[in-house]
């Protein structure tokens, strides 16, 4: 761990690892659904994180098995908690969930990035609008614009009251990250539009500049 206390993606598979340990004979397995800077820590997108979120509720047994490892590493007792399942999306499937490790007796899946790029945007603390930009190279291909994020997030969290500022929000925060995302999906489609025309003859030009004329072209017979 490191000198801070704060836990890496090392630390934090090596922990679960014990914990998945401590459970070793008891009856059934046990699934953990990890979401927020700990999955972004295993992933390699974060260095560190303050403890383990889950979207999946404890059981007692799990609990004990948690506290246990807290007390050997001298950590808080809720170091792995399940206080994110209050807040976890209507659309999670854990269908779409990556599986970071399969035992017997525990088995922890990451939540999709883009229902965690969802679940940041809700909280939308600095920290967390930090984390945003982190994880948008991952999700941009699943969001068109910030329209779409807007969409995406309504239907995650649908008691969230209406905000018409939120798709300025994502483009605004994701901007201080370099990334240019238009605010409507028209957005996208009228810079399609502002293309210029491709002339066929300049393209074909233009290709014969760049192709070695050894090349044969199968289809050109």
């Amino acid at each position: 761990m490191n000198p801070d206390g704060l836990l890496g993606g090392d630390d934090i598979r090596r922990l679960i690892s014990e914990v998945a340990d401590e459970l070793r004979g008891a009856p059934g397995q046990r699934t953990i659904v990890m979401v927020g800077g700990s999955l972004l820590a295993c992933l390699g997108l974060r260095d560190s994180t303050e403890d383990v979120d889950s979207v999946r509720q404890f059981d007692d047994t799990l609990r004990s098995a948690i506290r246990a490892v807290a007390v050997r590493h001298e950590l808080t007792s809720d170091w792995l908690n399940d206080h994110a399942t209050a807040f976890a999306p209507h659309t999670l499937d854990s269908a779409e969930c990556v599986v970071l490790l399969d035992r017997p007796e525990l088995r922890v899946l990451g939540a999709p990035l883009h229902v965690v790029f969802l679940m940041k945007l809700r909280r939308a603390d600095p920290a967390d609008l930090q984390d945003m930009r982190r994880i948008w190279p991952q999700v941009r291909d699943r969001f068109p614009s910030a329209s779409a994020v807007v969409e995406a997030f309504t239907a995650a969290f649908p008691d969230e009251p209406d905000d018409e500022f939120l798709d300025a929000l994502v483009v605004d925060e994701l901007a201080k990250g370099g990334f240019d995302v238009p605010r409507r999906k028209d957005d996208v489609l009228r810079a399609f539009a502002a293309l210029p025309p491709v002339d066929p003859e300049r393209f074909r030009a233009d290709l014969d500049a760049v192709v070695d004329p050894s090349f044969v072209d199968p289809f050109d017979r």
